[in-house]
C-alpha cells in the first residue's frame, strides 16, 4: 500500500482548487496515507517547497478561490535533469504518488514523472474546460458565472447611453466560457476562433435590429480571437453605434468557487486517492456523463475536444 503521497497545482489557478486539494488530503489522511502540499508546482518539487499536511492545513478553504498551494511555471521541468531532480526529491522523502491539479502543460509533466516510478494522477483544473478527455474542467463553472455578472452590469450601462459594449471572455485555446457567456447574456453576437465571423453582417445584423427598437448590444469576443477594440472600431465605423469595448481579464479566475466546482473538485480529488491508493497512476481523472472515469495521460492528451456548434447557433438564432 502506498504510504506517503503529494499534491501541487500547477499552471493558470483555477476556482474550486482549493476544494480539490481538501479533498486529496482529507481522503488520503483517512486512509492512513501521509500528505504532504508541494507549494507552486514543479517549481517547488524541484526545490523542495514541500511540507507535510494534516487535515486542519485544509481548513476553510473549500471556499477560497486561487490554491493555497501556490502555482507557477517551471521551464526546468521540460528538461530531463528537471524531471530527473524532481524524483530524486520525491525519492528522498519517499513519496509514491503524486496528485496533480492542472491543465495540458501539467499533465505533460505528471507523464514524464511517472515514466520514472513515481505515479501520478492528474486532474483537470482551469477555467477554459479546454482538457479534450473530460466534458467538465474544476473552474469552468465559477468563471462562466463570473463573466455573466460582470457582463450583466456593463449591459446596465450600455443600456444607459444606447450603445454596444464589445467583451472579451478567456479562452485563449477555446471558446466554451464565450458561448455559454454569450447565451446566458442574451449576446446580440459571440465570436470564437472555431466559428468564423464576418464583422459586416454583425453590423449589418445590428442596424436591422436597431430599426425594430433595440437601442444596446453586447458582442461577446474570446479571447482566442483577441482584437476586440479593433473589432469595436470596425462595429461602430460600421453602424455609427457608440461602441466600447472591456477585456475582462484575470478578474475571471477569482472569487468564491461556485457549489458545481467545489462538488465537482472534491469529487476528483476522492477518485485520485482511490487510484493511487490500488497502485495505479499515469491516469487522468474526467466526466464523462456526469461520471467519473480515468484515461492513460497520453491517451488523455492526443484527444481532441468538440465546440458545441449547435450551441453557438441557437443563441444566433434567438438574439433578437
Amino acid at each position: 500500500m502506498i504510504k506517503k503521497i503529494g499534491v501541487l497545482t500547477s499552471g493558470g489557478d483555477a476556482p474550486g482548487m482549493n476544494a480539490a486539494v481538501r479533498a486529496v488530503v482529507r481522503t488520503a489522511l483517512s486512509k492512513g496515507m501521509e500528505v504532504y502540499g508541494i507549494r507552486r508546482g514543479y517549481a517547488g518539487l524541484i526545490t523542495g517547497d514541500i511540507f507535510k499536511m494534516d487535515e486542519r492545513s485544509v481548513s476553510d478553504i473549500i471556499h477560497r478561490g486561487g490554491t493555497v498551494l501556490y502555482t507557477a511555471r517551471c521551464p526546468e521541468f521540460r528538461t530531463q535533469e528537471g524531471v530527473k531532480k524532481a524524483k530524486d526529491k520525491c525519492d528522498e522523502l519517499g513519496i509514491e504518488g503524486l496528485v496533480v491539479i492542472g491543465g495540458d502543460g501539467s499533465f505533460r509533466g505528471a507523464a514524464d514523472l511517472s515514466a520514472m516510478g513515481v505515479l501520478c494522477i492528474g486532474l483537470p483544473g482551469t477555467i477554459d474546460n479546454d482538457i479534450a478527455c473530460t466534458e467538465y474542467t474544476i473552474g469552468f463553472d465559477t468563471a462562466m458565472n463570473t463573466a455573466m455578472e460582470l457582463v450583466d452590469k456593463l449591459r446596465d450601462t450600455s443600456q444607459s447611453h444606447d450603445r454596444c459594449s464589445v467583451v472579451e471572455v478567456m479562452g485563449r485555446g477555446a471558446g466554451h466560457i464565450a458561448v455559454n457567456t454569450g447565451i446566458a447574456c442574451g449576446a446580440t453576437d459571440i465570436i470564437t476562433k472555431e466559428v468564423p465571423y464576418d464583422i459586416d453582417a454583425i453590423a449589418k445584423t445590428m442596424l436591422e435590429k436597431q430599426a425594430k427598437g433595440k437601442k444596446n448590444f453586447v458582442v461577446i469576443v474570446a479571447e482566442g480571437v483577441g482584437h476586440s477594440q479593433e473589432i469595436a472600431t470596425m462595429i461602430q465605423e460600421k453602424t455609427h453605434i457608440e461602441t466600447r469595448a472591456t477585456i475582462l481579464g484575470h478578474v475571471q479566475r477569482g472569487g468564491n468557487p461556485t457549489l458545481r466546482d467545489r462538488v465537482e473538485a472534491t469529487r476528483m480529488g476522492y477518485y485520485a486517492v482511490e487510484l493511487l491508493e490500488q497502485g495505479i497512476g499515469n491516469r487522468v481523472v474526467g466526466v464523462k456523463e456526469n461520471k467519473l472515469v480515468d484515461y492513460d495521460i497520453q491517451e488523455a492528451l492526443s484527444m481532441t475536444k468538440p465546440y458545441d456548434e449547435k450551441l453557438h447557433h441557437i443563441a444566433e438564432q434567438i438574439a433578437f
